[in-house]
């Protein structure tokens, strides 16, 4: 089978697609023929090396998100069948409950190989099946990014009457935006050209707002509602938690989600103390969550939103791609 291989984390320049024996799977597990990947910015710093002792350094198959379909299925595995569309989970050791330590020890093309192969086995536990309106592609946009994002926004018991504000067109804040309106909350958008804020209009968001034309552009989110923002999905971090703070309301949310803005932050403490926010962060979630979020898009016939699909073959270019900013959506691998 291919596969993408990094013999030595570090850099881009270090992928390659390489032949390797097809797998087998053992008591438990099962032989997915995978269809799918998707790219999240996490890979992006696992292939950098960026999470240092919790990942694996060498002979790394990068890619967290992937489905396809089970053509294998190991001893002592009864709830599933070969020809079954599946979708594999962020962390396959966290099955419910709060995370630990040892439920995300373990994490698709981090500490243990990703999915950007023909073949992967998976735990049976480890994954779900794909909703039938969606595609492979569809599928594989979800772990990572879209669990993250209804854990930022449903998780957290975003509702009806509520505002949420979103950052940027990437797939976390593009998933926020459907789910926050799935919960029927209003949703101000913002993002840094005239093209992207009118997708974010085309997607529902009731307001946008460039922020490199208004560099105070959490005030004014602030002002476009009675009290200020409900809820504040930040994927930026150091750069952007100082105008998501001016956007929140008096006992707001701030949930933190991504650092692609920089990662340290030097927090004004006094206005977390005084406007009384809860800073919180998000990192995907378990496997019962993600079995919600899946019956959630069946119901509404929720779809995700797709910018490129490279081939395999092309996945440095794909991840170039991601890299550079220019996508609305998930970037994605067709495999």
């Amino acid at each position: 089978m291919r596969l993408a291989r990094l013999d030595t984390v570090g850099s881009l320049d270090d992928l390659r697609i390489v032949e390797s024996p097809e797998p087998r799977p053992g008591p438990g597990e099962v032989l997915v023929r995978v269809r799918a990947a998707s790219l999240n910015y996490r890979d992006l710093i696992a292939i950098a090396g960026g999470y240092g002792s919790r990942q694996r350094h060498k002979n790394l198959i990068p890619v967290s998100d992937g489905a396809g379909e089970i053509v294998e299925v190991g001893p002592e595995v009864a709830r599933w069948q070969t020809g079954e569309r599946v979708v594999g989970c962020f962390f396959p050791d966290w099955h419910s409950g709060p995370p630990s330590e040892a439920r995300v020890a373990a994490s698709p093309g981090g500490s243990i190989d990703g999915v950007a192969c023909e073949y992967r086995v998976f735990g049976q536990e480890a994954v779900l099946p794909v909703p039938p309106h969606l595609s492979y592609i569809e599928a594989a946009t979800l772990p990572c990014a879209g669990l993250t994002a209804w854990g930022a926004t449903v998780g957290l018991g975003t509702g009806p009457g509520q505002t949420v504000l979103t950052q940027g067109t990437g797939g976390v804040s593009l998933f926020a935006l459907q789910f926050a309106q799935m919960a029927g909350a209003q949703v101000i958008a913002t993002s840094s050209s005239a093209e992207k804020l009118e997708r974010l209009r085309a997607l529902g968001a009731a307001h946008v707002i460039n922020y490199k034309d208004d560099p105070d552009w959490g005030k004014t989110a602030h002002a476009l509602t009675p009290a200020g923002t409900d809820l504040v999905v930040d994927i930026g971090g150091g750069e952007t938690l100082t105008q998501s703070l001016r956007a929140v309301r008096m006992g707001g949310t701030i949930s933190t989600v991504g650092v692609v803005a920089g990662a340290r932050y030097q927090l004004n403490v006094p206005i977390v103390i005084m406007k009384n926010v809860r800073l919180q962060g998000a990192s995907v979630g378990n496997r019962d969550q993600f079995a919600a979020m899946l019956a959630a898009m069946a119901h509404h016939q929720m779809h995700p939103v797709v910018d490129r699909v490279f081939p395999l073959a092309d996945l440095r270019a794909a991840f170039e791609h991601l890299r550079s900013g220019r996508h609305v959506g998930k970037v994605c691998i067709e495999i």
